[in-house]
């Protein structure tokens, strides 16, 4: 019995609850996984794991076991990642998840530059706008925009957003320009969604020390950034985006800023993955890569 890989094992089955799931996130056939926990128990001639048909729990002995092997596996893990030679390099997988407008934006258009730094990892890039469950759903790390509430969760600051507010000359044509938010009562916008949001019909302003909340109506709402996008394109109402996701659309007039003296708060962007005393070398090198990206990217700030 490989006893390292068994603790792996162990671990994953106990944090996501689920003999299949944990499977599924190790890539391992569920089979192995029920053997591997087999023999574990009897190899430590105790029972580690309470199981029903809905779930699995931990017993007493397999609470004190858990914690004594996620030590274990963080201090080996450390030791591997700390090695000076040169000739090793980050590899693996690796399964970051992120929202839509940054994947493609900003990581796609500078994915090249990533695999021929880091030819050995295998990057495996989930994309969507809402908050993922690292744990159950076998992910090292995410990138998320906006205010933080999940304090089980290490982040590592990456930045800001720079935002504009921002529609389709068609609109603009149609509706005329507004030129102070109170303008907004005579406008629409397509309104934003998610699992976090309050009030979406809700456009955010700051000037100075000034914020404001302006409710404005709207026909639609969406909970994607590409749909979000696409649907201001096509003159649907106002948009608040980050700069750098609407950059080219800007440039080449497709979008027009406007409110330009109000501009939207700033909005943080974050790399979060799970407690724990050590980073993998893939999650340290992809969290440098992508700080990278922003750093050198002048619709962000600091």
């Amino acid at each position: 019995m490989d006893r390292i890989q068994a603790m792996q094992v162990f671990v994953r089955v106990a944090e996501v609850g689920s003999f299949i799931k944990a499977a599924q996130t190790l890539a391992l056939p569920a089979s192995t996984v029920t053997s591997s926990i087999k023999n574990l128990e009897k190899y430590l001639q105790v029972r580690l794991l309470n199981r029903t048909t809905r779930r699995v729990s931990l017993t007493q002995e397999g609470a004190c076991y858990l914690a004594q092997c996620r030590e274990i596996l963080t201090l080996i893990e450390h030791t591997e990642s700390s090695l000076t030679d040169s000739a090793k390099r980050p590899q693996g997988r690796l399964r970051v998840d992120m929202p839509g407008g940054i994947a493609h934006f900003i990581v796609m258009p500078n994915l090249q530059d990533f695999y021929r730094r880091y030819p050995e990892i295998y990057l495996m890039i989930g994309v969507n706008d809402r908050q993922v469950d690292l744990v159950q759903e076998g992910v090292d790390c995410v990138i998320r925009t906006g205010e933080l509430n999940d304090s089980t969760l290490i982040a590592r600051p990456l930045g800001h957003f720079r935002w504009v507010t921002c529609a389709s000359k068609a609109y603009l044509r149609e509706n005329g320009t507004p030129q102070v938010p109170e303008d907004l009562s005579h406008h629409r916008a397509i309104h934003y969604f998610s699992g976090r949001t309050r009030r979406v019909g809700d456009m955010h302003f700051a000037r100075g020390s000034e914020k404001l909340s302006v409710p404005v109506k709207g026909t639609a709402a969406v909970n994607e950034t590409g749909l979000y996008i696409k649907m201001c394109l096509e003159g649907f109402g106002l948009a608040q985006l980050a700069e750098r996701i609407v950059s080219e659309h800007l440039q080449d007039g497709r979008l027009v800023e406007v409110l330009a003296d109000w501009q939207p708060p700033s909005v943080p962007v974050n790399l979060l993955y799970p407690h724990q005393r050590f980073l993998s070398p893939a999650v340290r090198v992809f969290a440098d890569w992508v700080s990278m990206l922003i750093r050198d990217d002048h619709s962000f700030s600091q």
